[in-house]
């Protein structure tokens, strides 16, 4: 029996879309960044070494709307940083399906990968390695201009949390490899690593200038609200990508498997099963936005300007899950198509 195998708009967002005012401007240059590293036909680098993306493909992708839909209260400026982040998580994400996953290459998945770490020093003013290929320009770029003074702090965190993001790929692909779907209770955790979560609440505090005030960030309700905010990312994106994950990419690290898998249930039932757990992640969050948080605000005695602060912060959150939101939703890379369950 053939049936959608996944109903898209039934992934449940509270928060209208909001799209930043320079989102033209982010269209104009949009090809830029990612042909001067290399990404992108059209770079006179080595024939030896073919871009990532076509120029239909690239803008297929519509990165520019993806990063103006989730930073909507960014500058220009910020938006850019952003915007190359973006390119390059994408690239790094195509680039390793290709030559990695749809091979079954680990030696070689281990050895790019090792040779990327060289790349994420979190000393200010490393000596970076010499890039041999698009991705490594693009990070090693990156790595000149991510951590501005007000974001210095960031520096240590966010490269760990890229190191994450660049072994959980190793990770998936050895699961490919072996036909090891991951169990649920495990695998929620290790999305998060995989899907560069680690980074958002960084690119929120990029666009918004607002922190989570230190006399609450590290409270078991902030962790909460953190780790439900990320799981909603990844998770979702699991639903969004079904399709090209499994069918074209023959991946067994998804959600929809995930959870038939380690519930004993067919596809067919797991992709509802799966709707629901991302939903649930999504009112968590908003239970802790709007019941626990303003609680511990109270308790903590937070002044009038901290509290301005998180409430910017939070309102930067909303947007960015409503980005994605619109993103998976919307986006020609998601388009969803009709796949044959067993029955």
């Amino acid at each position: 029996m053939t049936v959608r195998a996944v109903e898209v708009p039934l992934l449940w967002m509270p928060h209208a879309l909001r799209v930043n005012p320079h989102l033209p401007a982010l269209h104009e240059e949009n090809e830029s960044w990612a042909r001067a590293m290399g990404m992108l036909e059209g770079h006179p680098g080595s024939p030896a070494r073919p871009p990532i993306w076509s120029r239909a493909k690239f803008h297929a992708m519509t990165v520019d709307q993806l990063t103006a839909w989730t930073l909507p209260d960014a500058s220009l400026s910020d938006l850019r940083l952003n915007h190359r982040f973006n390119i390059w998580a994408l690239a790094w994400d195509d680039h390793f399906a290709s030559a990695f996953k749809q091979t079954g290459d680990l030696a070689g998945a281990r050895a790019f990968t090792t040779r990327l770490h060289a790349f994420l020093r979190p000393e200010r003013g490393a000596r970076l390695p010499e890039p041999t290929n698009a991705v490594e320009r693009g990070i090693a770029d990156l790595q000149q201009h991510l951590f501005p003074p007000r974001l210095a702090h960031w520096r240590t965190e966010f490269n760990r949390a890229l190191a994450r993001y660049i072994d959980a790929g190793v990770e998936e692909l050895a699961n490919s490899r072996s036909g090891r779907i991951p169990h649920l209770i495990d695998y929620a955790p290790f999305r998060r690593e995989s899907f560069a979560a680690y980074t958002a609440p960084y690119s929120v505090e990029l666009a918004t200038g607002a922190r989570i005030p230190e006399q609450i960030r590290h409270t078991r309700t902030v962790r909460a609200l953190l780790d439900a905010f990320m799981d909603f990312m990844g998770l979702a994106n699991d639903i969004a990508s079904y399709e090209r994950e499994v069918h074209e990419e023959n991946d067994v690290n998804n959600l929809v498997l995930v959870v038939g898998t380690s519930l004993g249930i067919t596809l067919r039932a797991a992709v509802p099963a799966a709707l629901h757990l991302v939903n649930a992640r999504l009112r968590e969050f908003e239970h802790l936005r709007r019941s626990e948080l303003p609680l511990l605000v109270h308790r903590s005695g937070l002044d009038r300007d901290e509290r301005a602060e998180l409430e910017s912060w939070l309102r930067g959150a909303c947007g960015f899950l409503s980005g994605l939101h619109a993103w998976y939703t919307g986006a020609p890379r998601y388009a969803s198509g009709d796949v044959a369950f067993p029955e």
